[in-house]
């Protein structure tokens, strides 16, 4: 085996390694005097079969596994006697016109990391900024959520039902007189005015009464999700067996009962854990923030160019993704390739912010433990289909880069507690409004670029990615297993998803460390 080196400029390497034939072809006979006792062929006793003849049976696969193997070992080696520490995963090319019997040429492409100098963790100074969940902040989010909990009333058999009452209806679909799949229900709540079916189906229930039967005529729109119905008139024999009014919403032990729980005053609690749960959060990216801006001003190094180009392309992903939402998506594209080396610093930024949090921790004994990965883990399989939970499994135990890529965010997260835990933090009192403006203040300055004096145009674009959103080590897990096809809706409803419930609050957890 020769490793040549052929490139050394800044963090990129290169090098050729020439693999003989003399070693490939030691590494299968190797192999067939291992197989042989194990093998069974008809006419030999087992173990009796002669070398030649396994070798002939398997020749092609073992001439690929020692090539591979070999070329394997080839790079680990490379990577051992040169101290190398990949960045990312390296590029490795045999060379087109290898043939089995003769000499393997492999180039090996790589960037390393960088040697990040050893983080001075001693003498930093945060400033928490505390907000109250006083009494008013809760009393505003119980009525809020006392709102979203909708209820309804029978009304009287001679009320006429208006806009924002709900209707409990029998109806049939049909199209040319005939009844079509899909098309027919019974005992259906429906709330006018919420949109939730075809144009002109509820507002022709406006101004009936319990037990009226009416006929509905509606024009299916054409992208309807059913194909045979897109753009087709129909009509719907509709009943209505009964006009509910809404019930004014009031925050009380009955509501509270309602939920399965023990009344109000364990509600306010759960509510006021939550309120206070999100303040904390708030609270904990603004000293994040604060904290990497120092550690950025004091630490500069040369960082992987891939590294940087794979993080830029993920900024400018979602930055495509997101203007393609605007009302003048051209525009805000345009704007997107005037700012471009503005998000390339951003990705320069989160990335040697990574290399040094990584750093940091090595330093320190900061890692995840086995059971929390586990856990991580097991987060992360749930997103999956039941089916496809057990796969993603095995594929993040066997993939170092996957599970690494899932393993850092929780990674920087300790990071982040153990600096804080080594800083001098002061505590001010402070309103939500002015914790908000203090993050929106850190936005807009962190994604500007330091040579920069005059601020950007306002984007038409949404908001730049904050520098230290996303570390550097996280990348996007595995695609997701595609989901199971839902349920056919009734024909009478729209395609696009309804709005969301509000939020139950959850049972009360701890304040997030700060």
């Amino acid at each position: 085996m020769q490793i040549v080196e052929t490139l050394n400029e800044g963090l990129k390497r290169a090098y050729e390694i020439k693999i003989t034939a003399k070693d490939i072809e030691s590494r299968v006979e190797a192999e067939v005097q291992k197989m042989a006792p194990q093998v069974n062929m008809p006419g030999f006793r087992k173990g009796k079969v002669p070398a030649n003849l396994v070798r002939k049976m398997h020749n092609d696969a073992l001439m690929q596994d020692a090539l591979s193997s070999t070329i394997q070992e080839s790079i680990e080696k490379t990577m051992t006697d040169n101290n190398l520490r990949p960045a990312m995963q390296p590029n490795v090319n045999l060379d087109e016109g290898y043939e089995p019997g003769k000499d393997a040429n492999v180039k090996l492409d790589l960037e390393i990391l960088p040697d990040v100098p050893t983080p001075d963790v001693e003498g930093l100074k945060l400033e928490r900024l505390q907000v109250e969940a006083d009494k008013k902040t809760v009393d505003e989010a119980l009525q809020k959520f006392a709102e979203s909990q909708k209820q309804f009333e029978t009304a009287a058999k001679s009320y006429k039902a208006q806009i924002g009452d709900q209707c409990l209806i029998d109806f049939e679909g049909k199209v040319d007189g005939i009844p079509f799949d899909g098309g027919k229900g019974e005992g259906m709540a429906i709330e006018l005015g919420s949109g939730r079916l075809i144009p002109g189906f509820e507002d022709q229930l406006v101004g009936k009464k319990a037990n009226d039967e009416v006929l509905v005529k509606v024009t299916f729109p054409d992208d309807y999700n059913v194909e045979d119905l897109k753009g087709k008139d129909a009509t719907f024999d509709v009943v209505i067996g009964e006009v509910q009014k809404p019930k004014a919403a009031k925050a009380d032990d009955e509501m509270a009962k309602s939920m399965g729980l023990e009344g109000i005053d364990q509600l306010t609690e759960l509510l006021k854990g939550q309120i206070e749960q999100e303040l904390n959060g708030l609270t904990r990216t603004h000293m994040k923030r604060k904290l990497l801006d120092q550690l950025a001003a004091s630490h500069d190094f040369e960082v992987p160019p891939g590294m940087v180009e794979a993080e830029f392309s993920q900024i400018w992903q979602q930055l495509e993704q997101e203007a393609a939402q605007e009302e003048d998506p051209e525009a805000a594209r345009k704007e997107m390739e005037d700012e471009k080396d503005e998000y390339r610093d951003i990705a320069v930024r989160r990335v040697r912010l990574g290399l040094l949090l990584s750093e940091i921790g090595q330093a320190n004994g900061v890692e995840v433990s086995q059971q929390e990965m586990g856990m991580l883990i097991q987060q992360a399989a749930q997103q999956y289909r039941p089916e496809d939970r057990d796969r993603f499994v095995q594929y993040i135990q066997q993939d170092q880069m996957a599970a690494a890529q899932l393993r850092a965010p929780m990674y920087e997260d300790k990071v982040v507690d153990f600096l804080f835990d080594k800083a001098e933090v002061t505590d001010r009192k402070v309103t939500r409004d002015e914790l908000e403006a203090a993050i929106e203040a850190e936005d807009e300055a962190e994604t500007k670029p330091a040579a920069k004096k005059k601020a950007p145009a306002k984007k038409a674009a949404a908001k730049k990615p904050a520098a230290e959103k996303k570390p550097a080590a996280e990348k996007a897990p595995a695609k997701k297993a595609a989901a199971k096809k839902a349920p056919a809706k009734a024909a009478a409803e729209k395609a696009p998803a309804k709005k969301p419930a509000a939020k139950k609050p959850a049972a009360k957890k701890a304040p997030a460390k700060k």
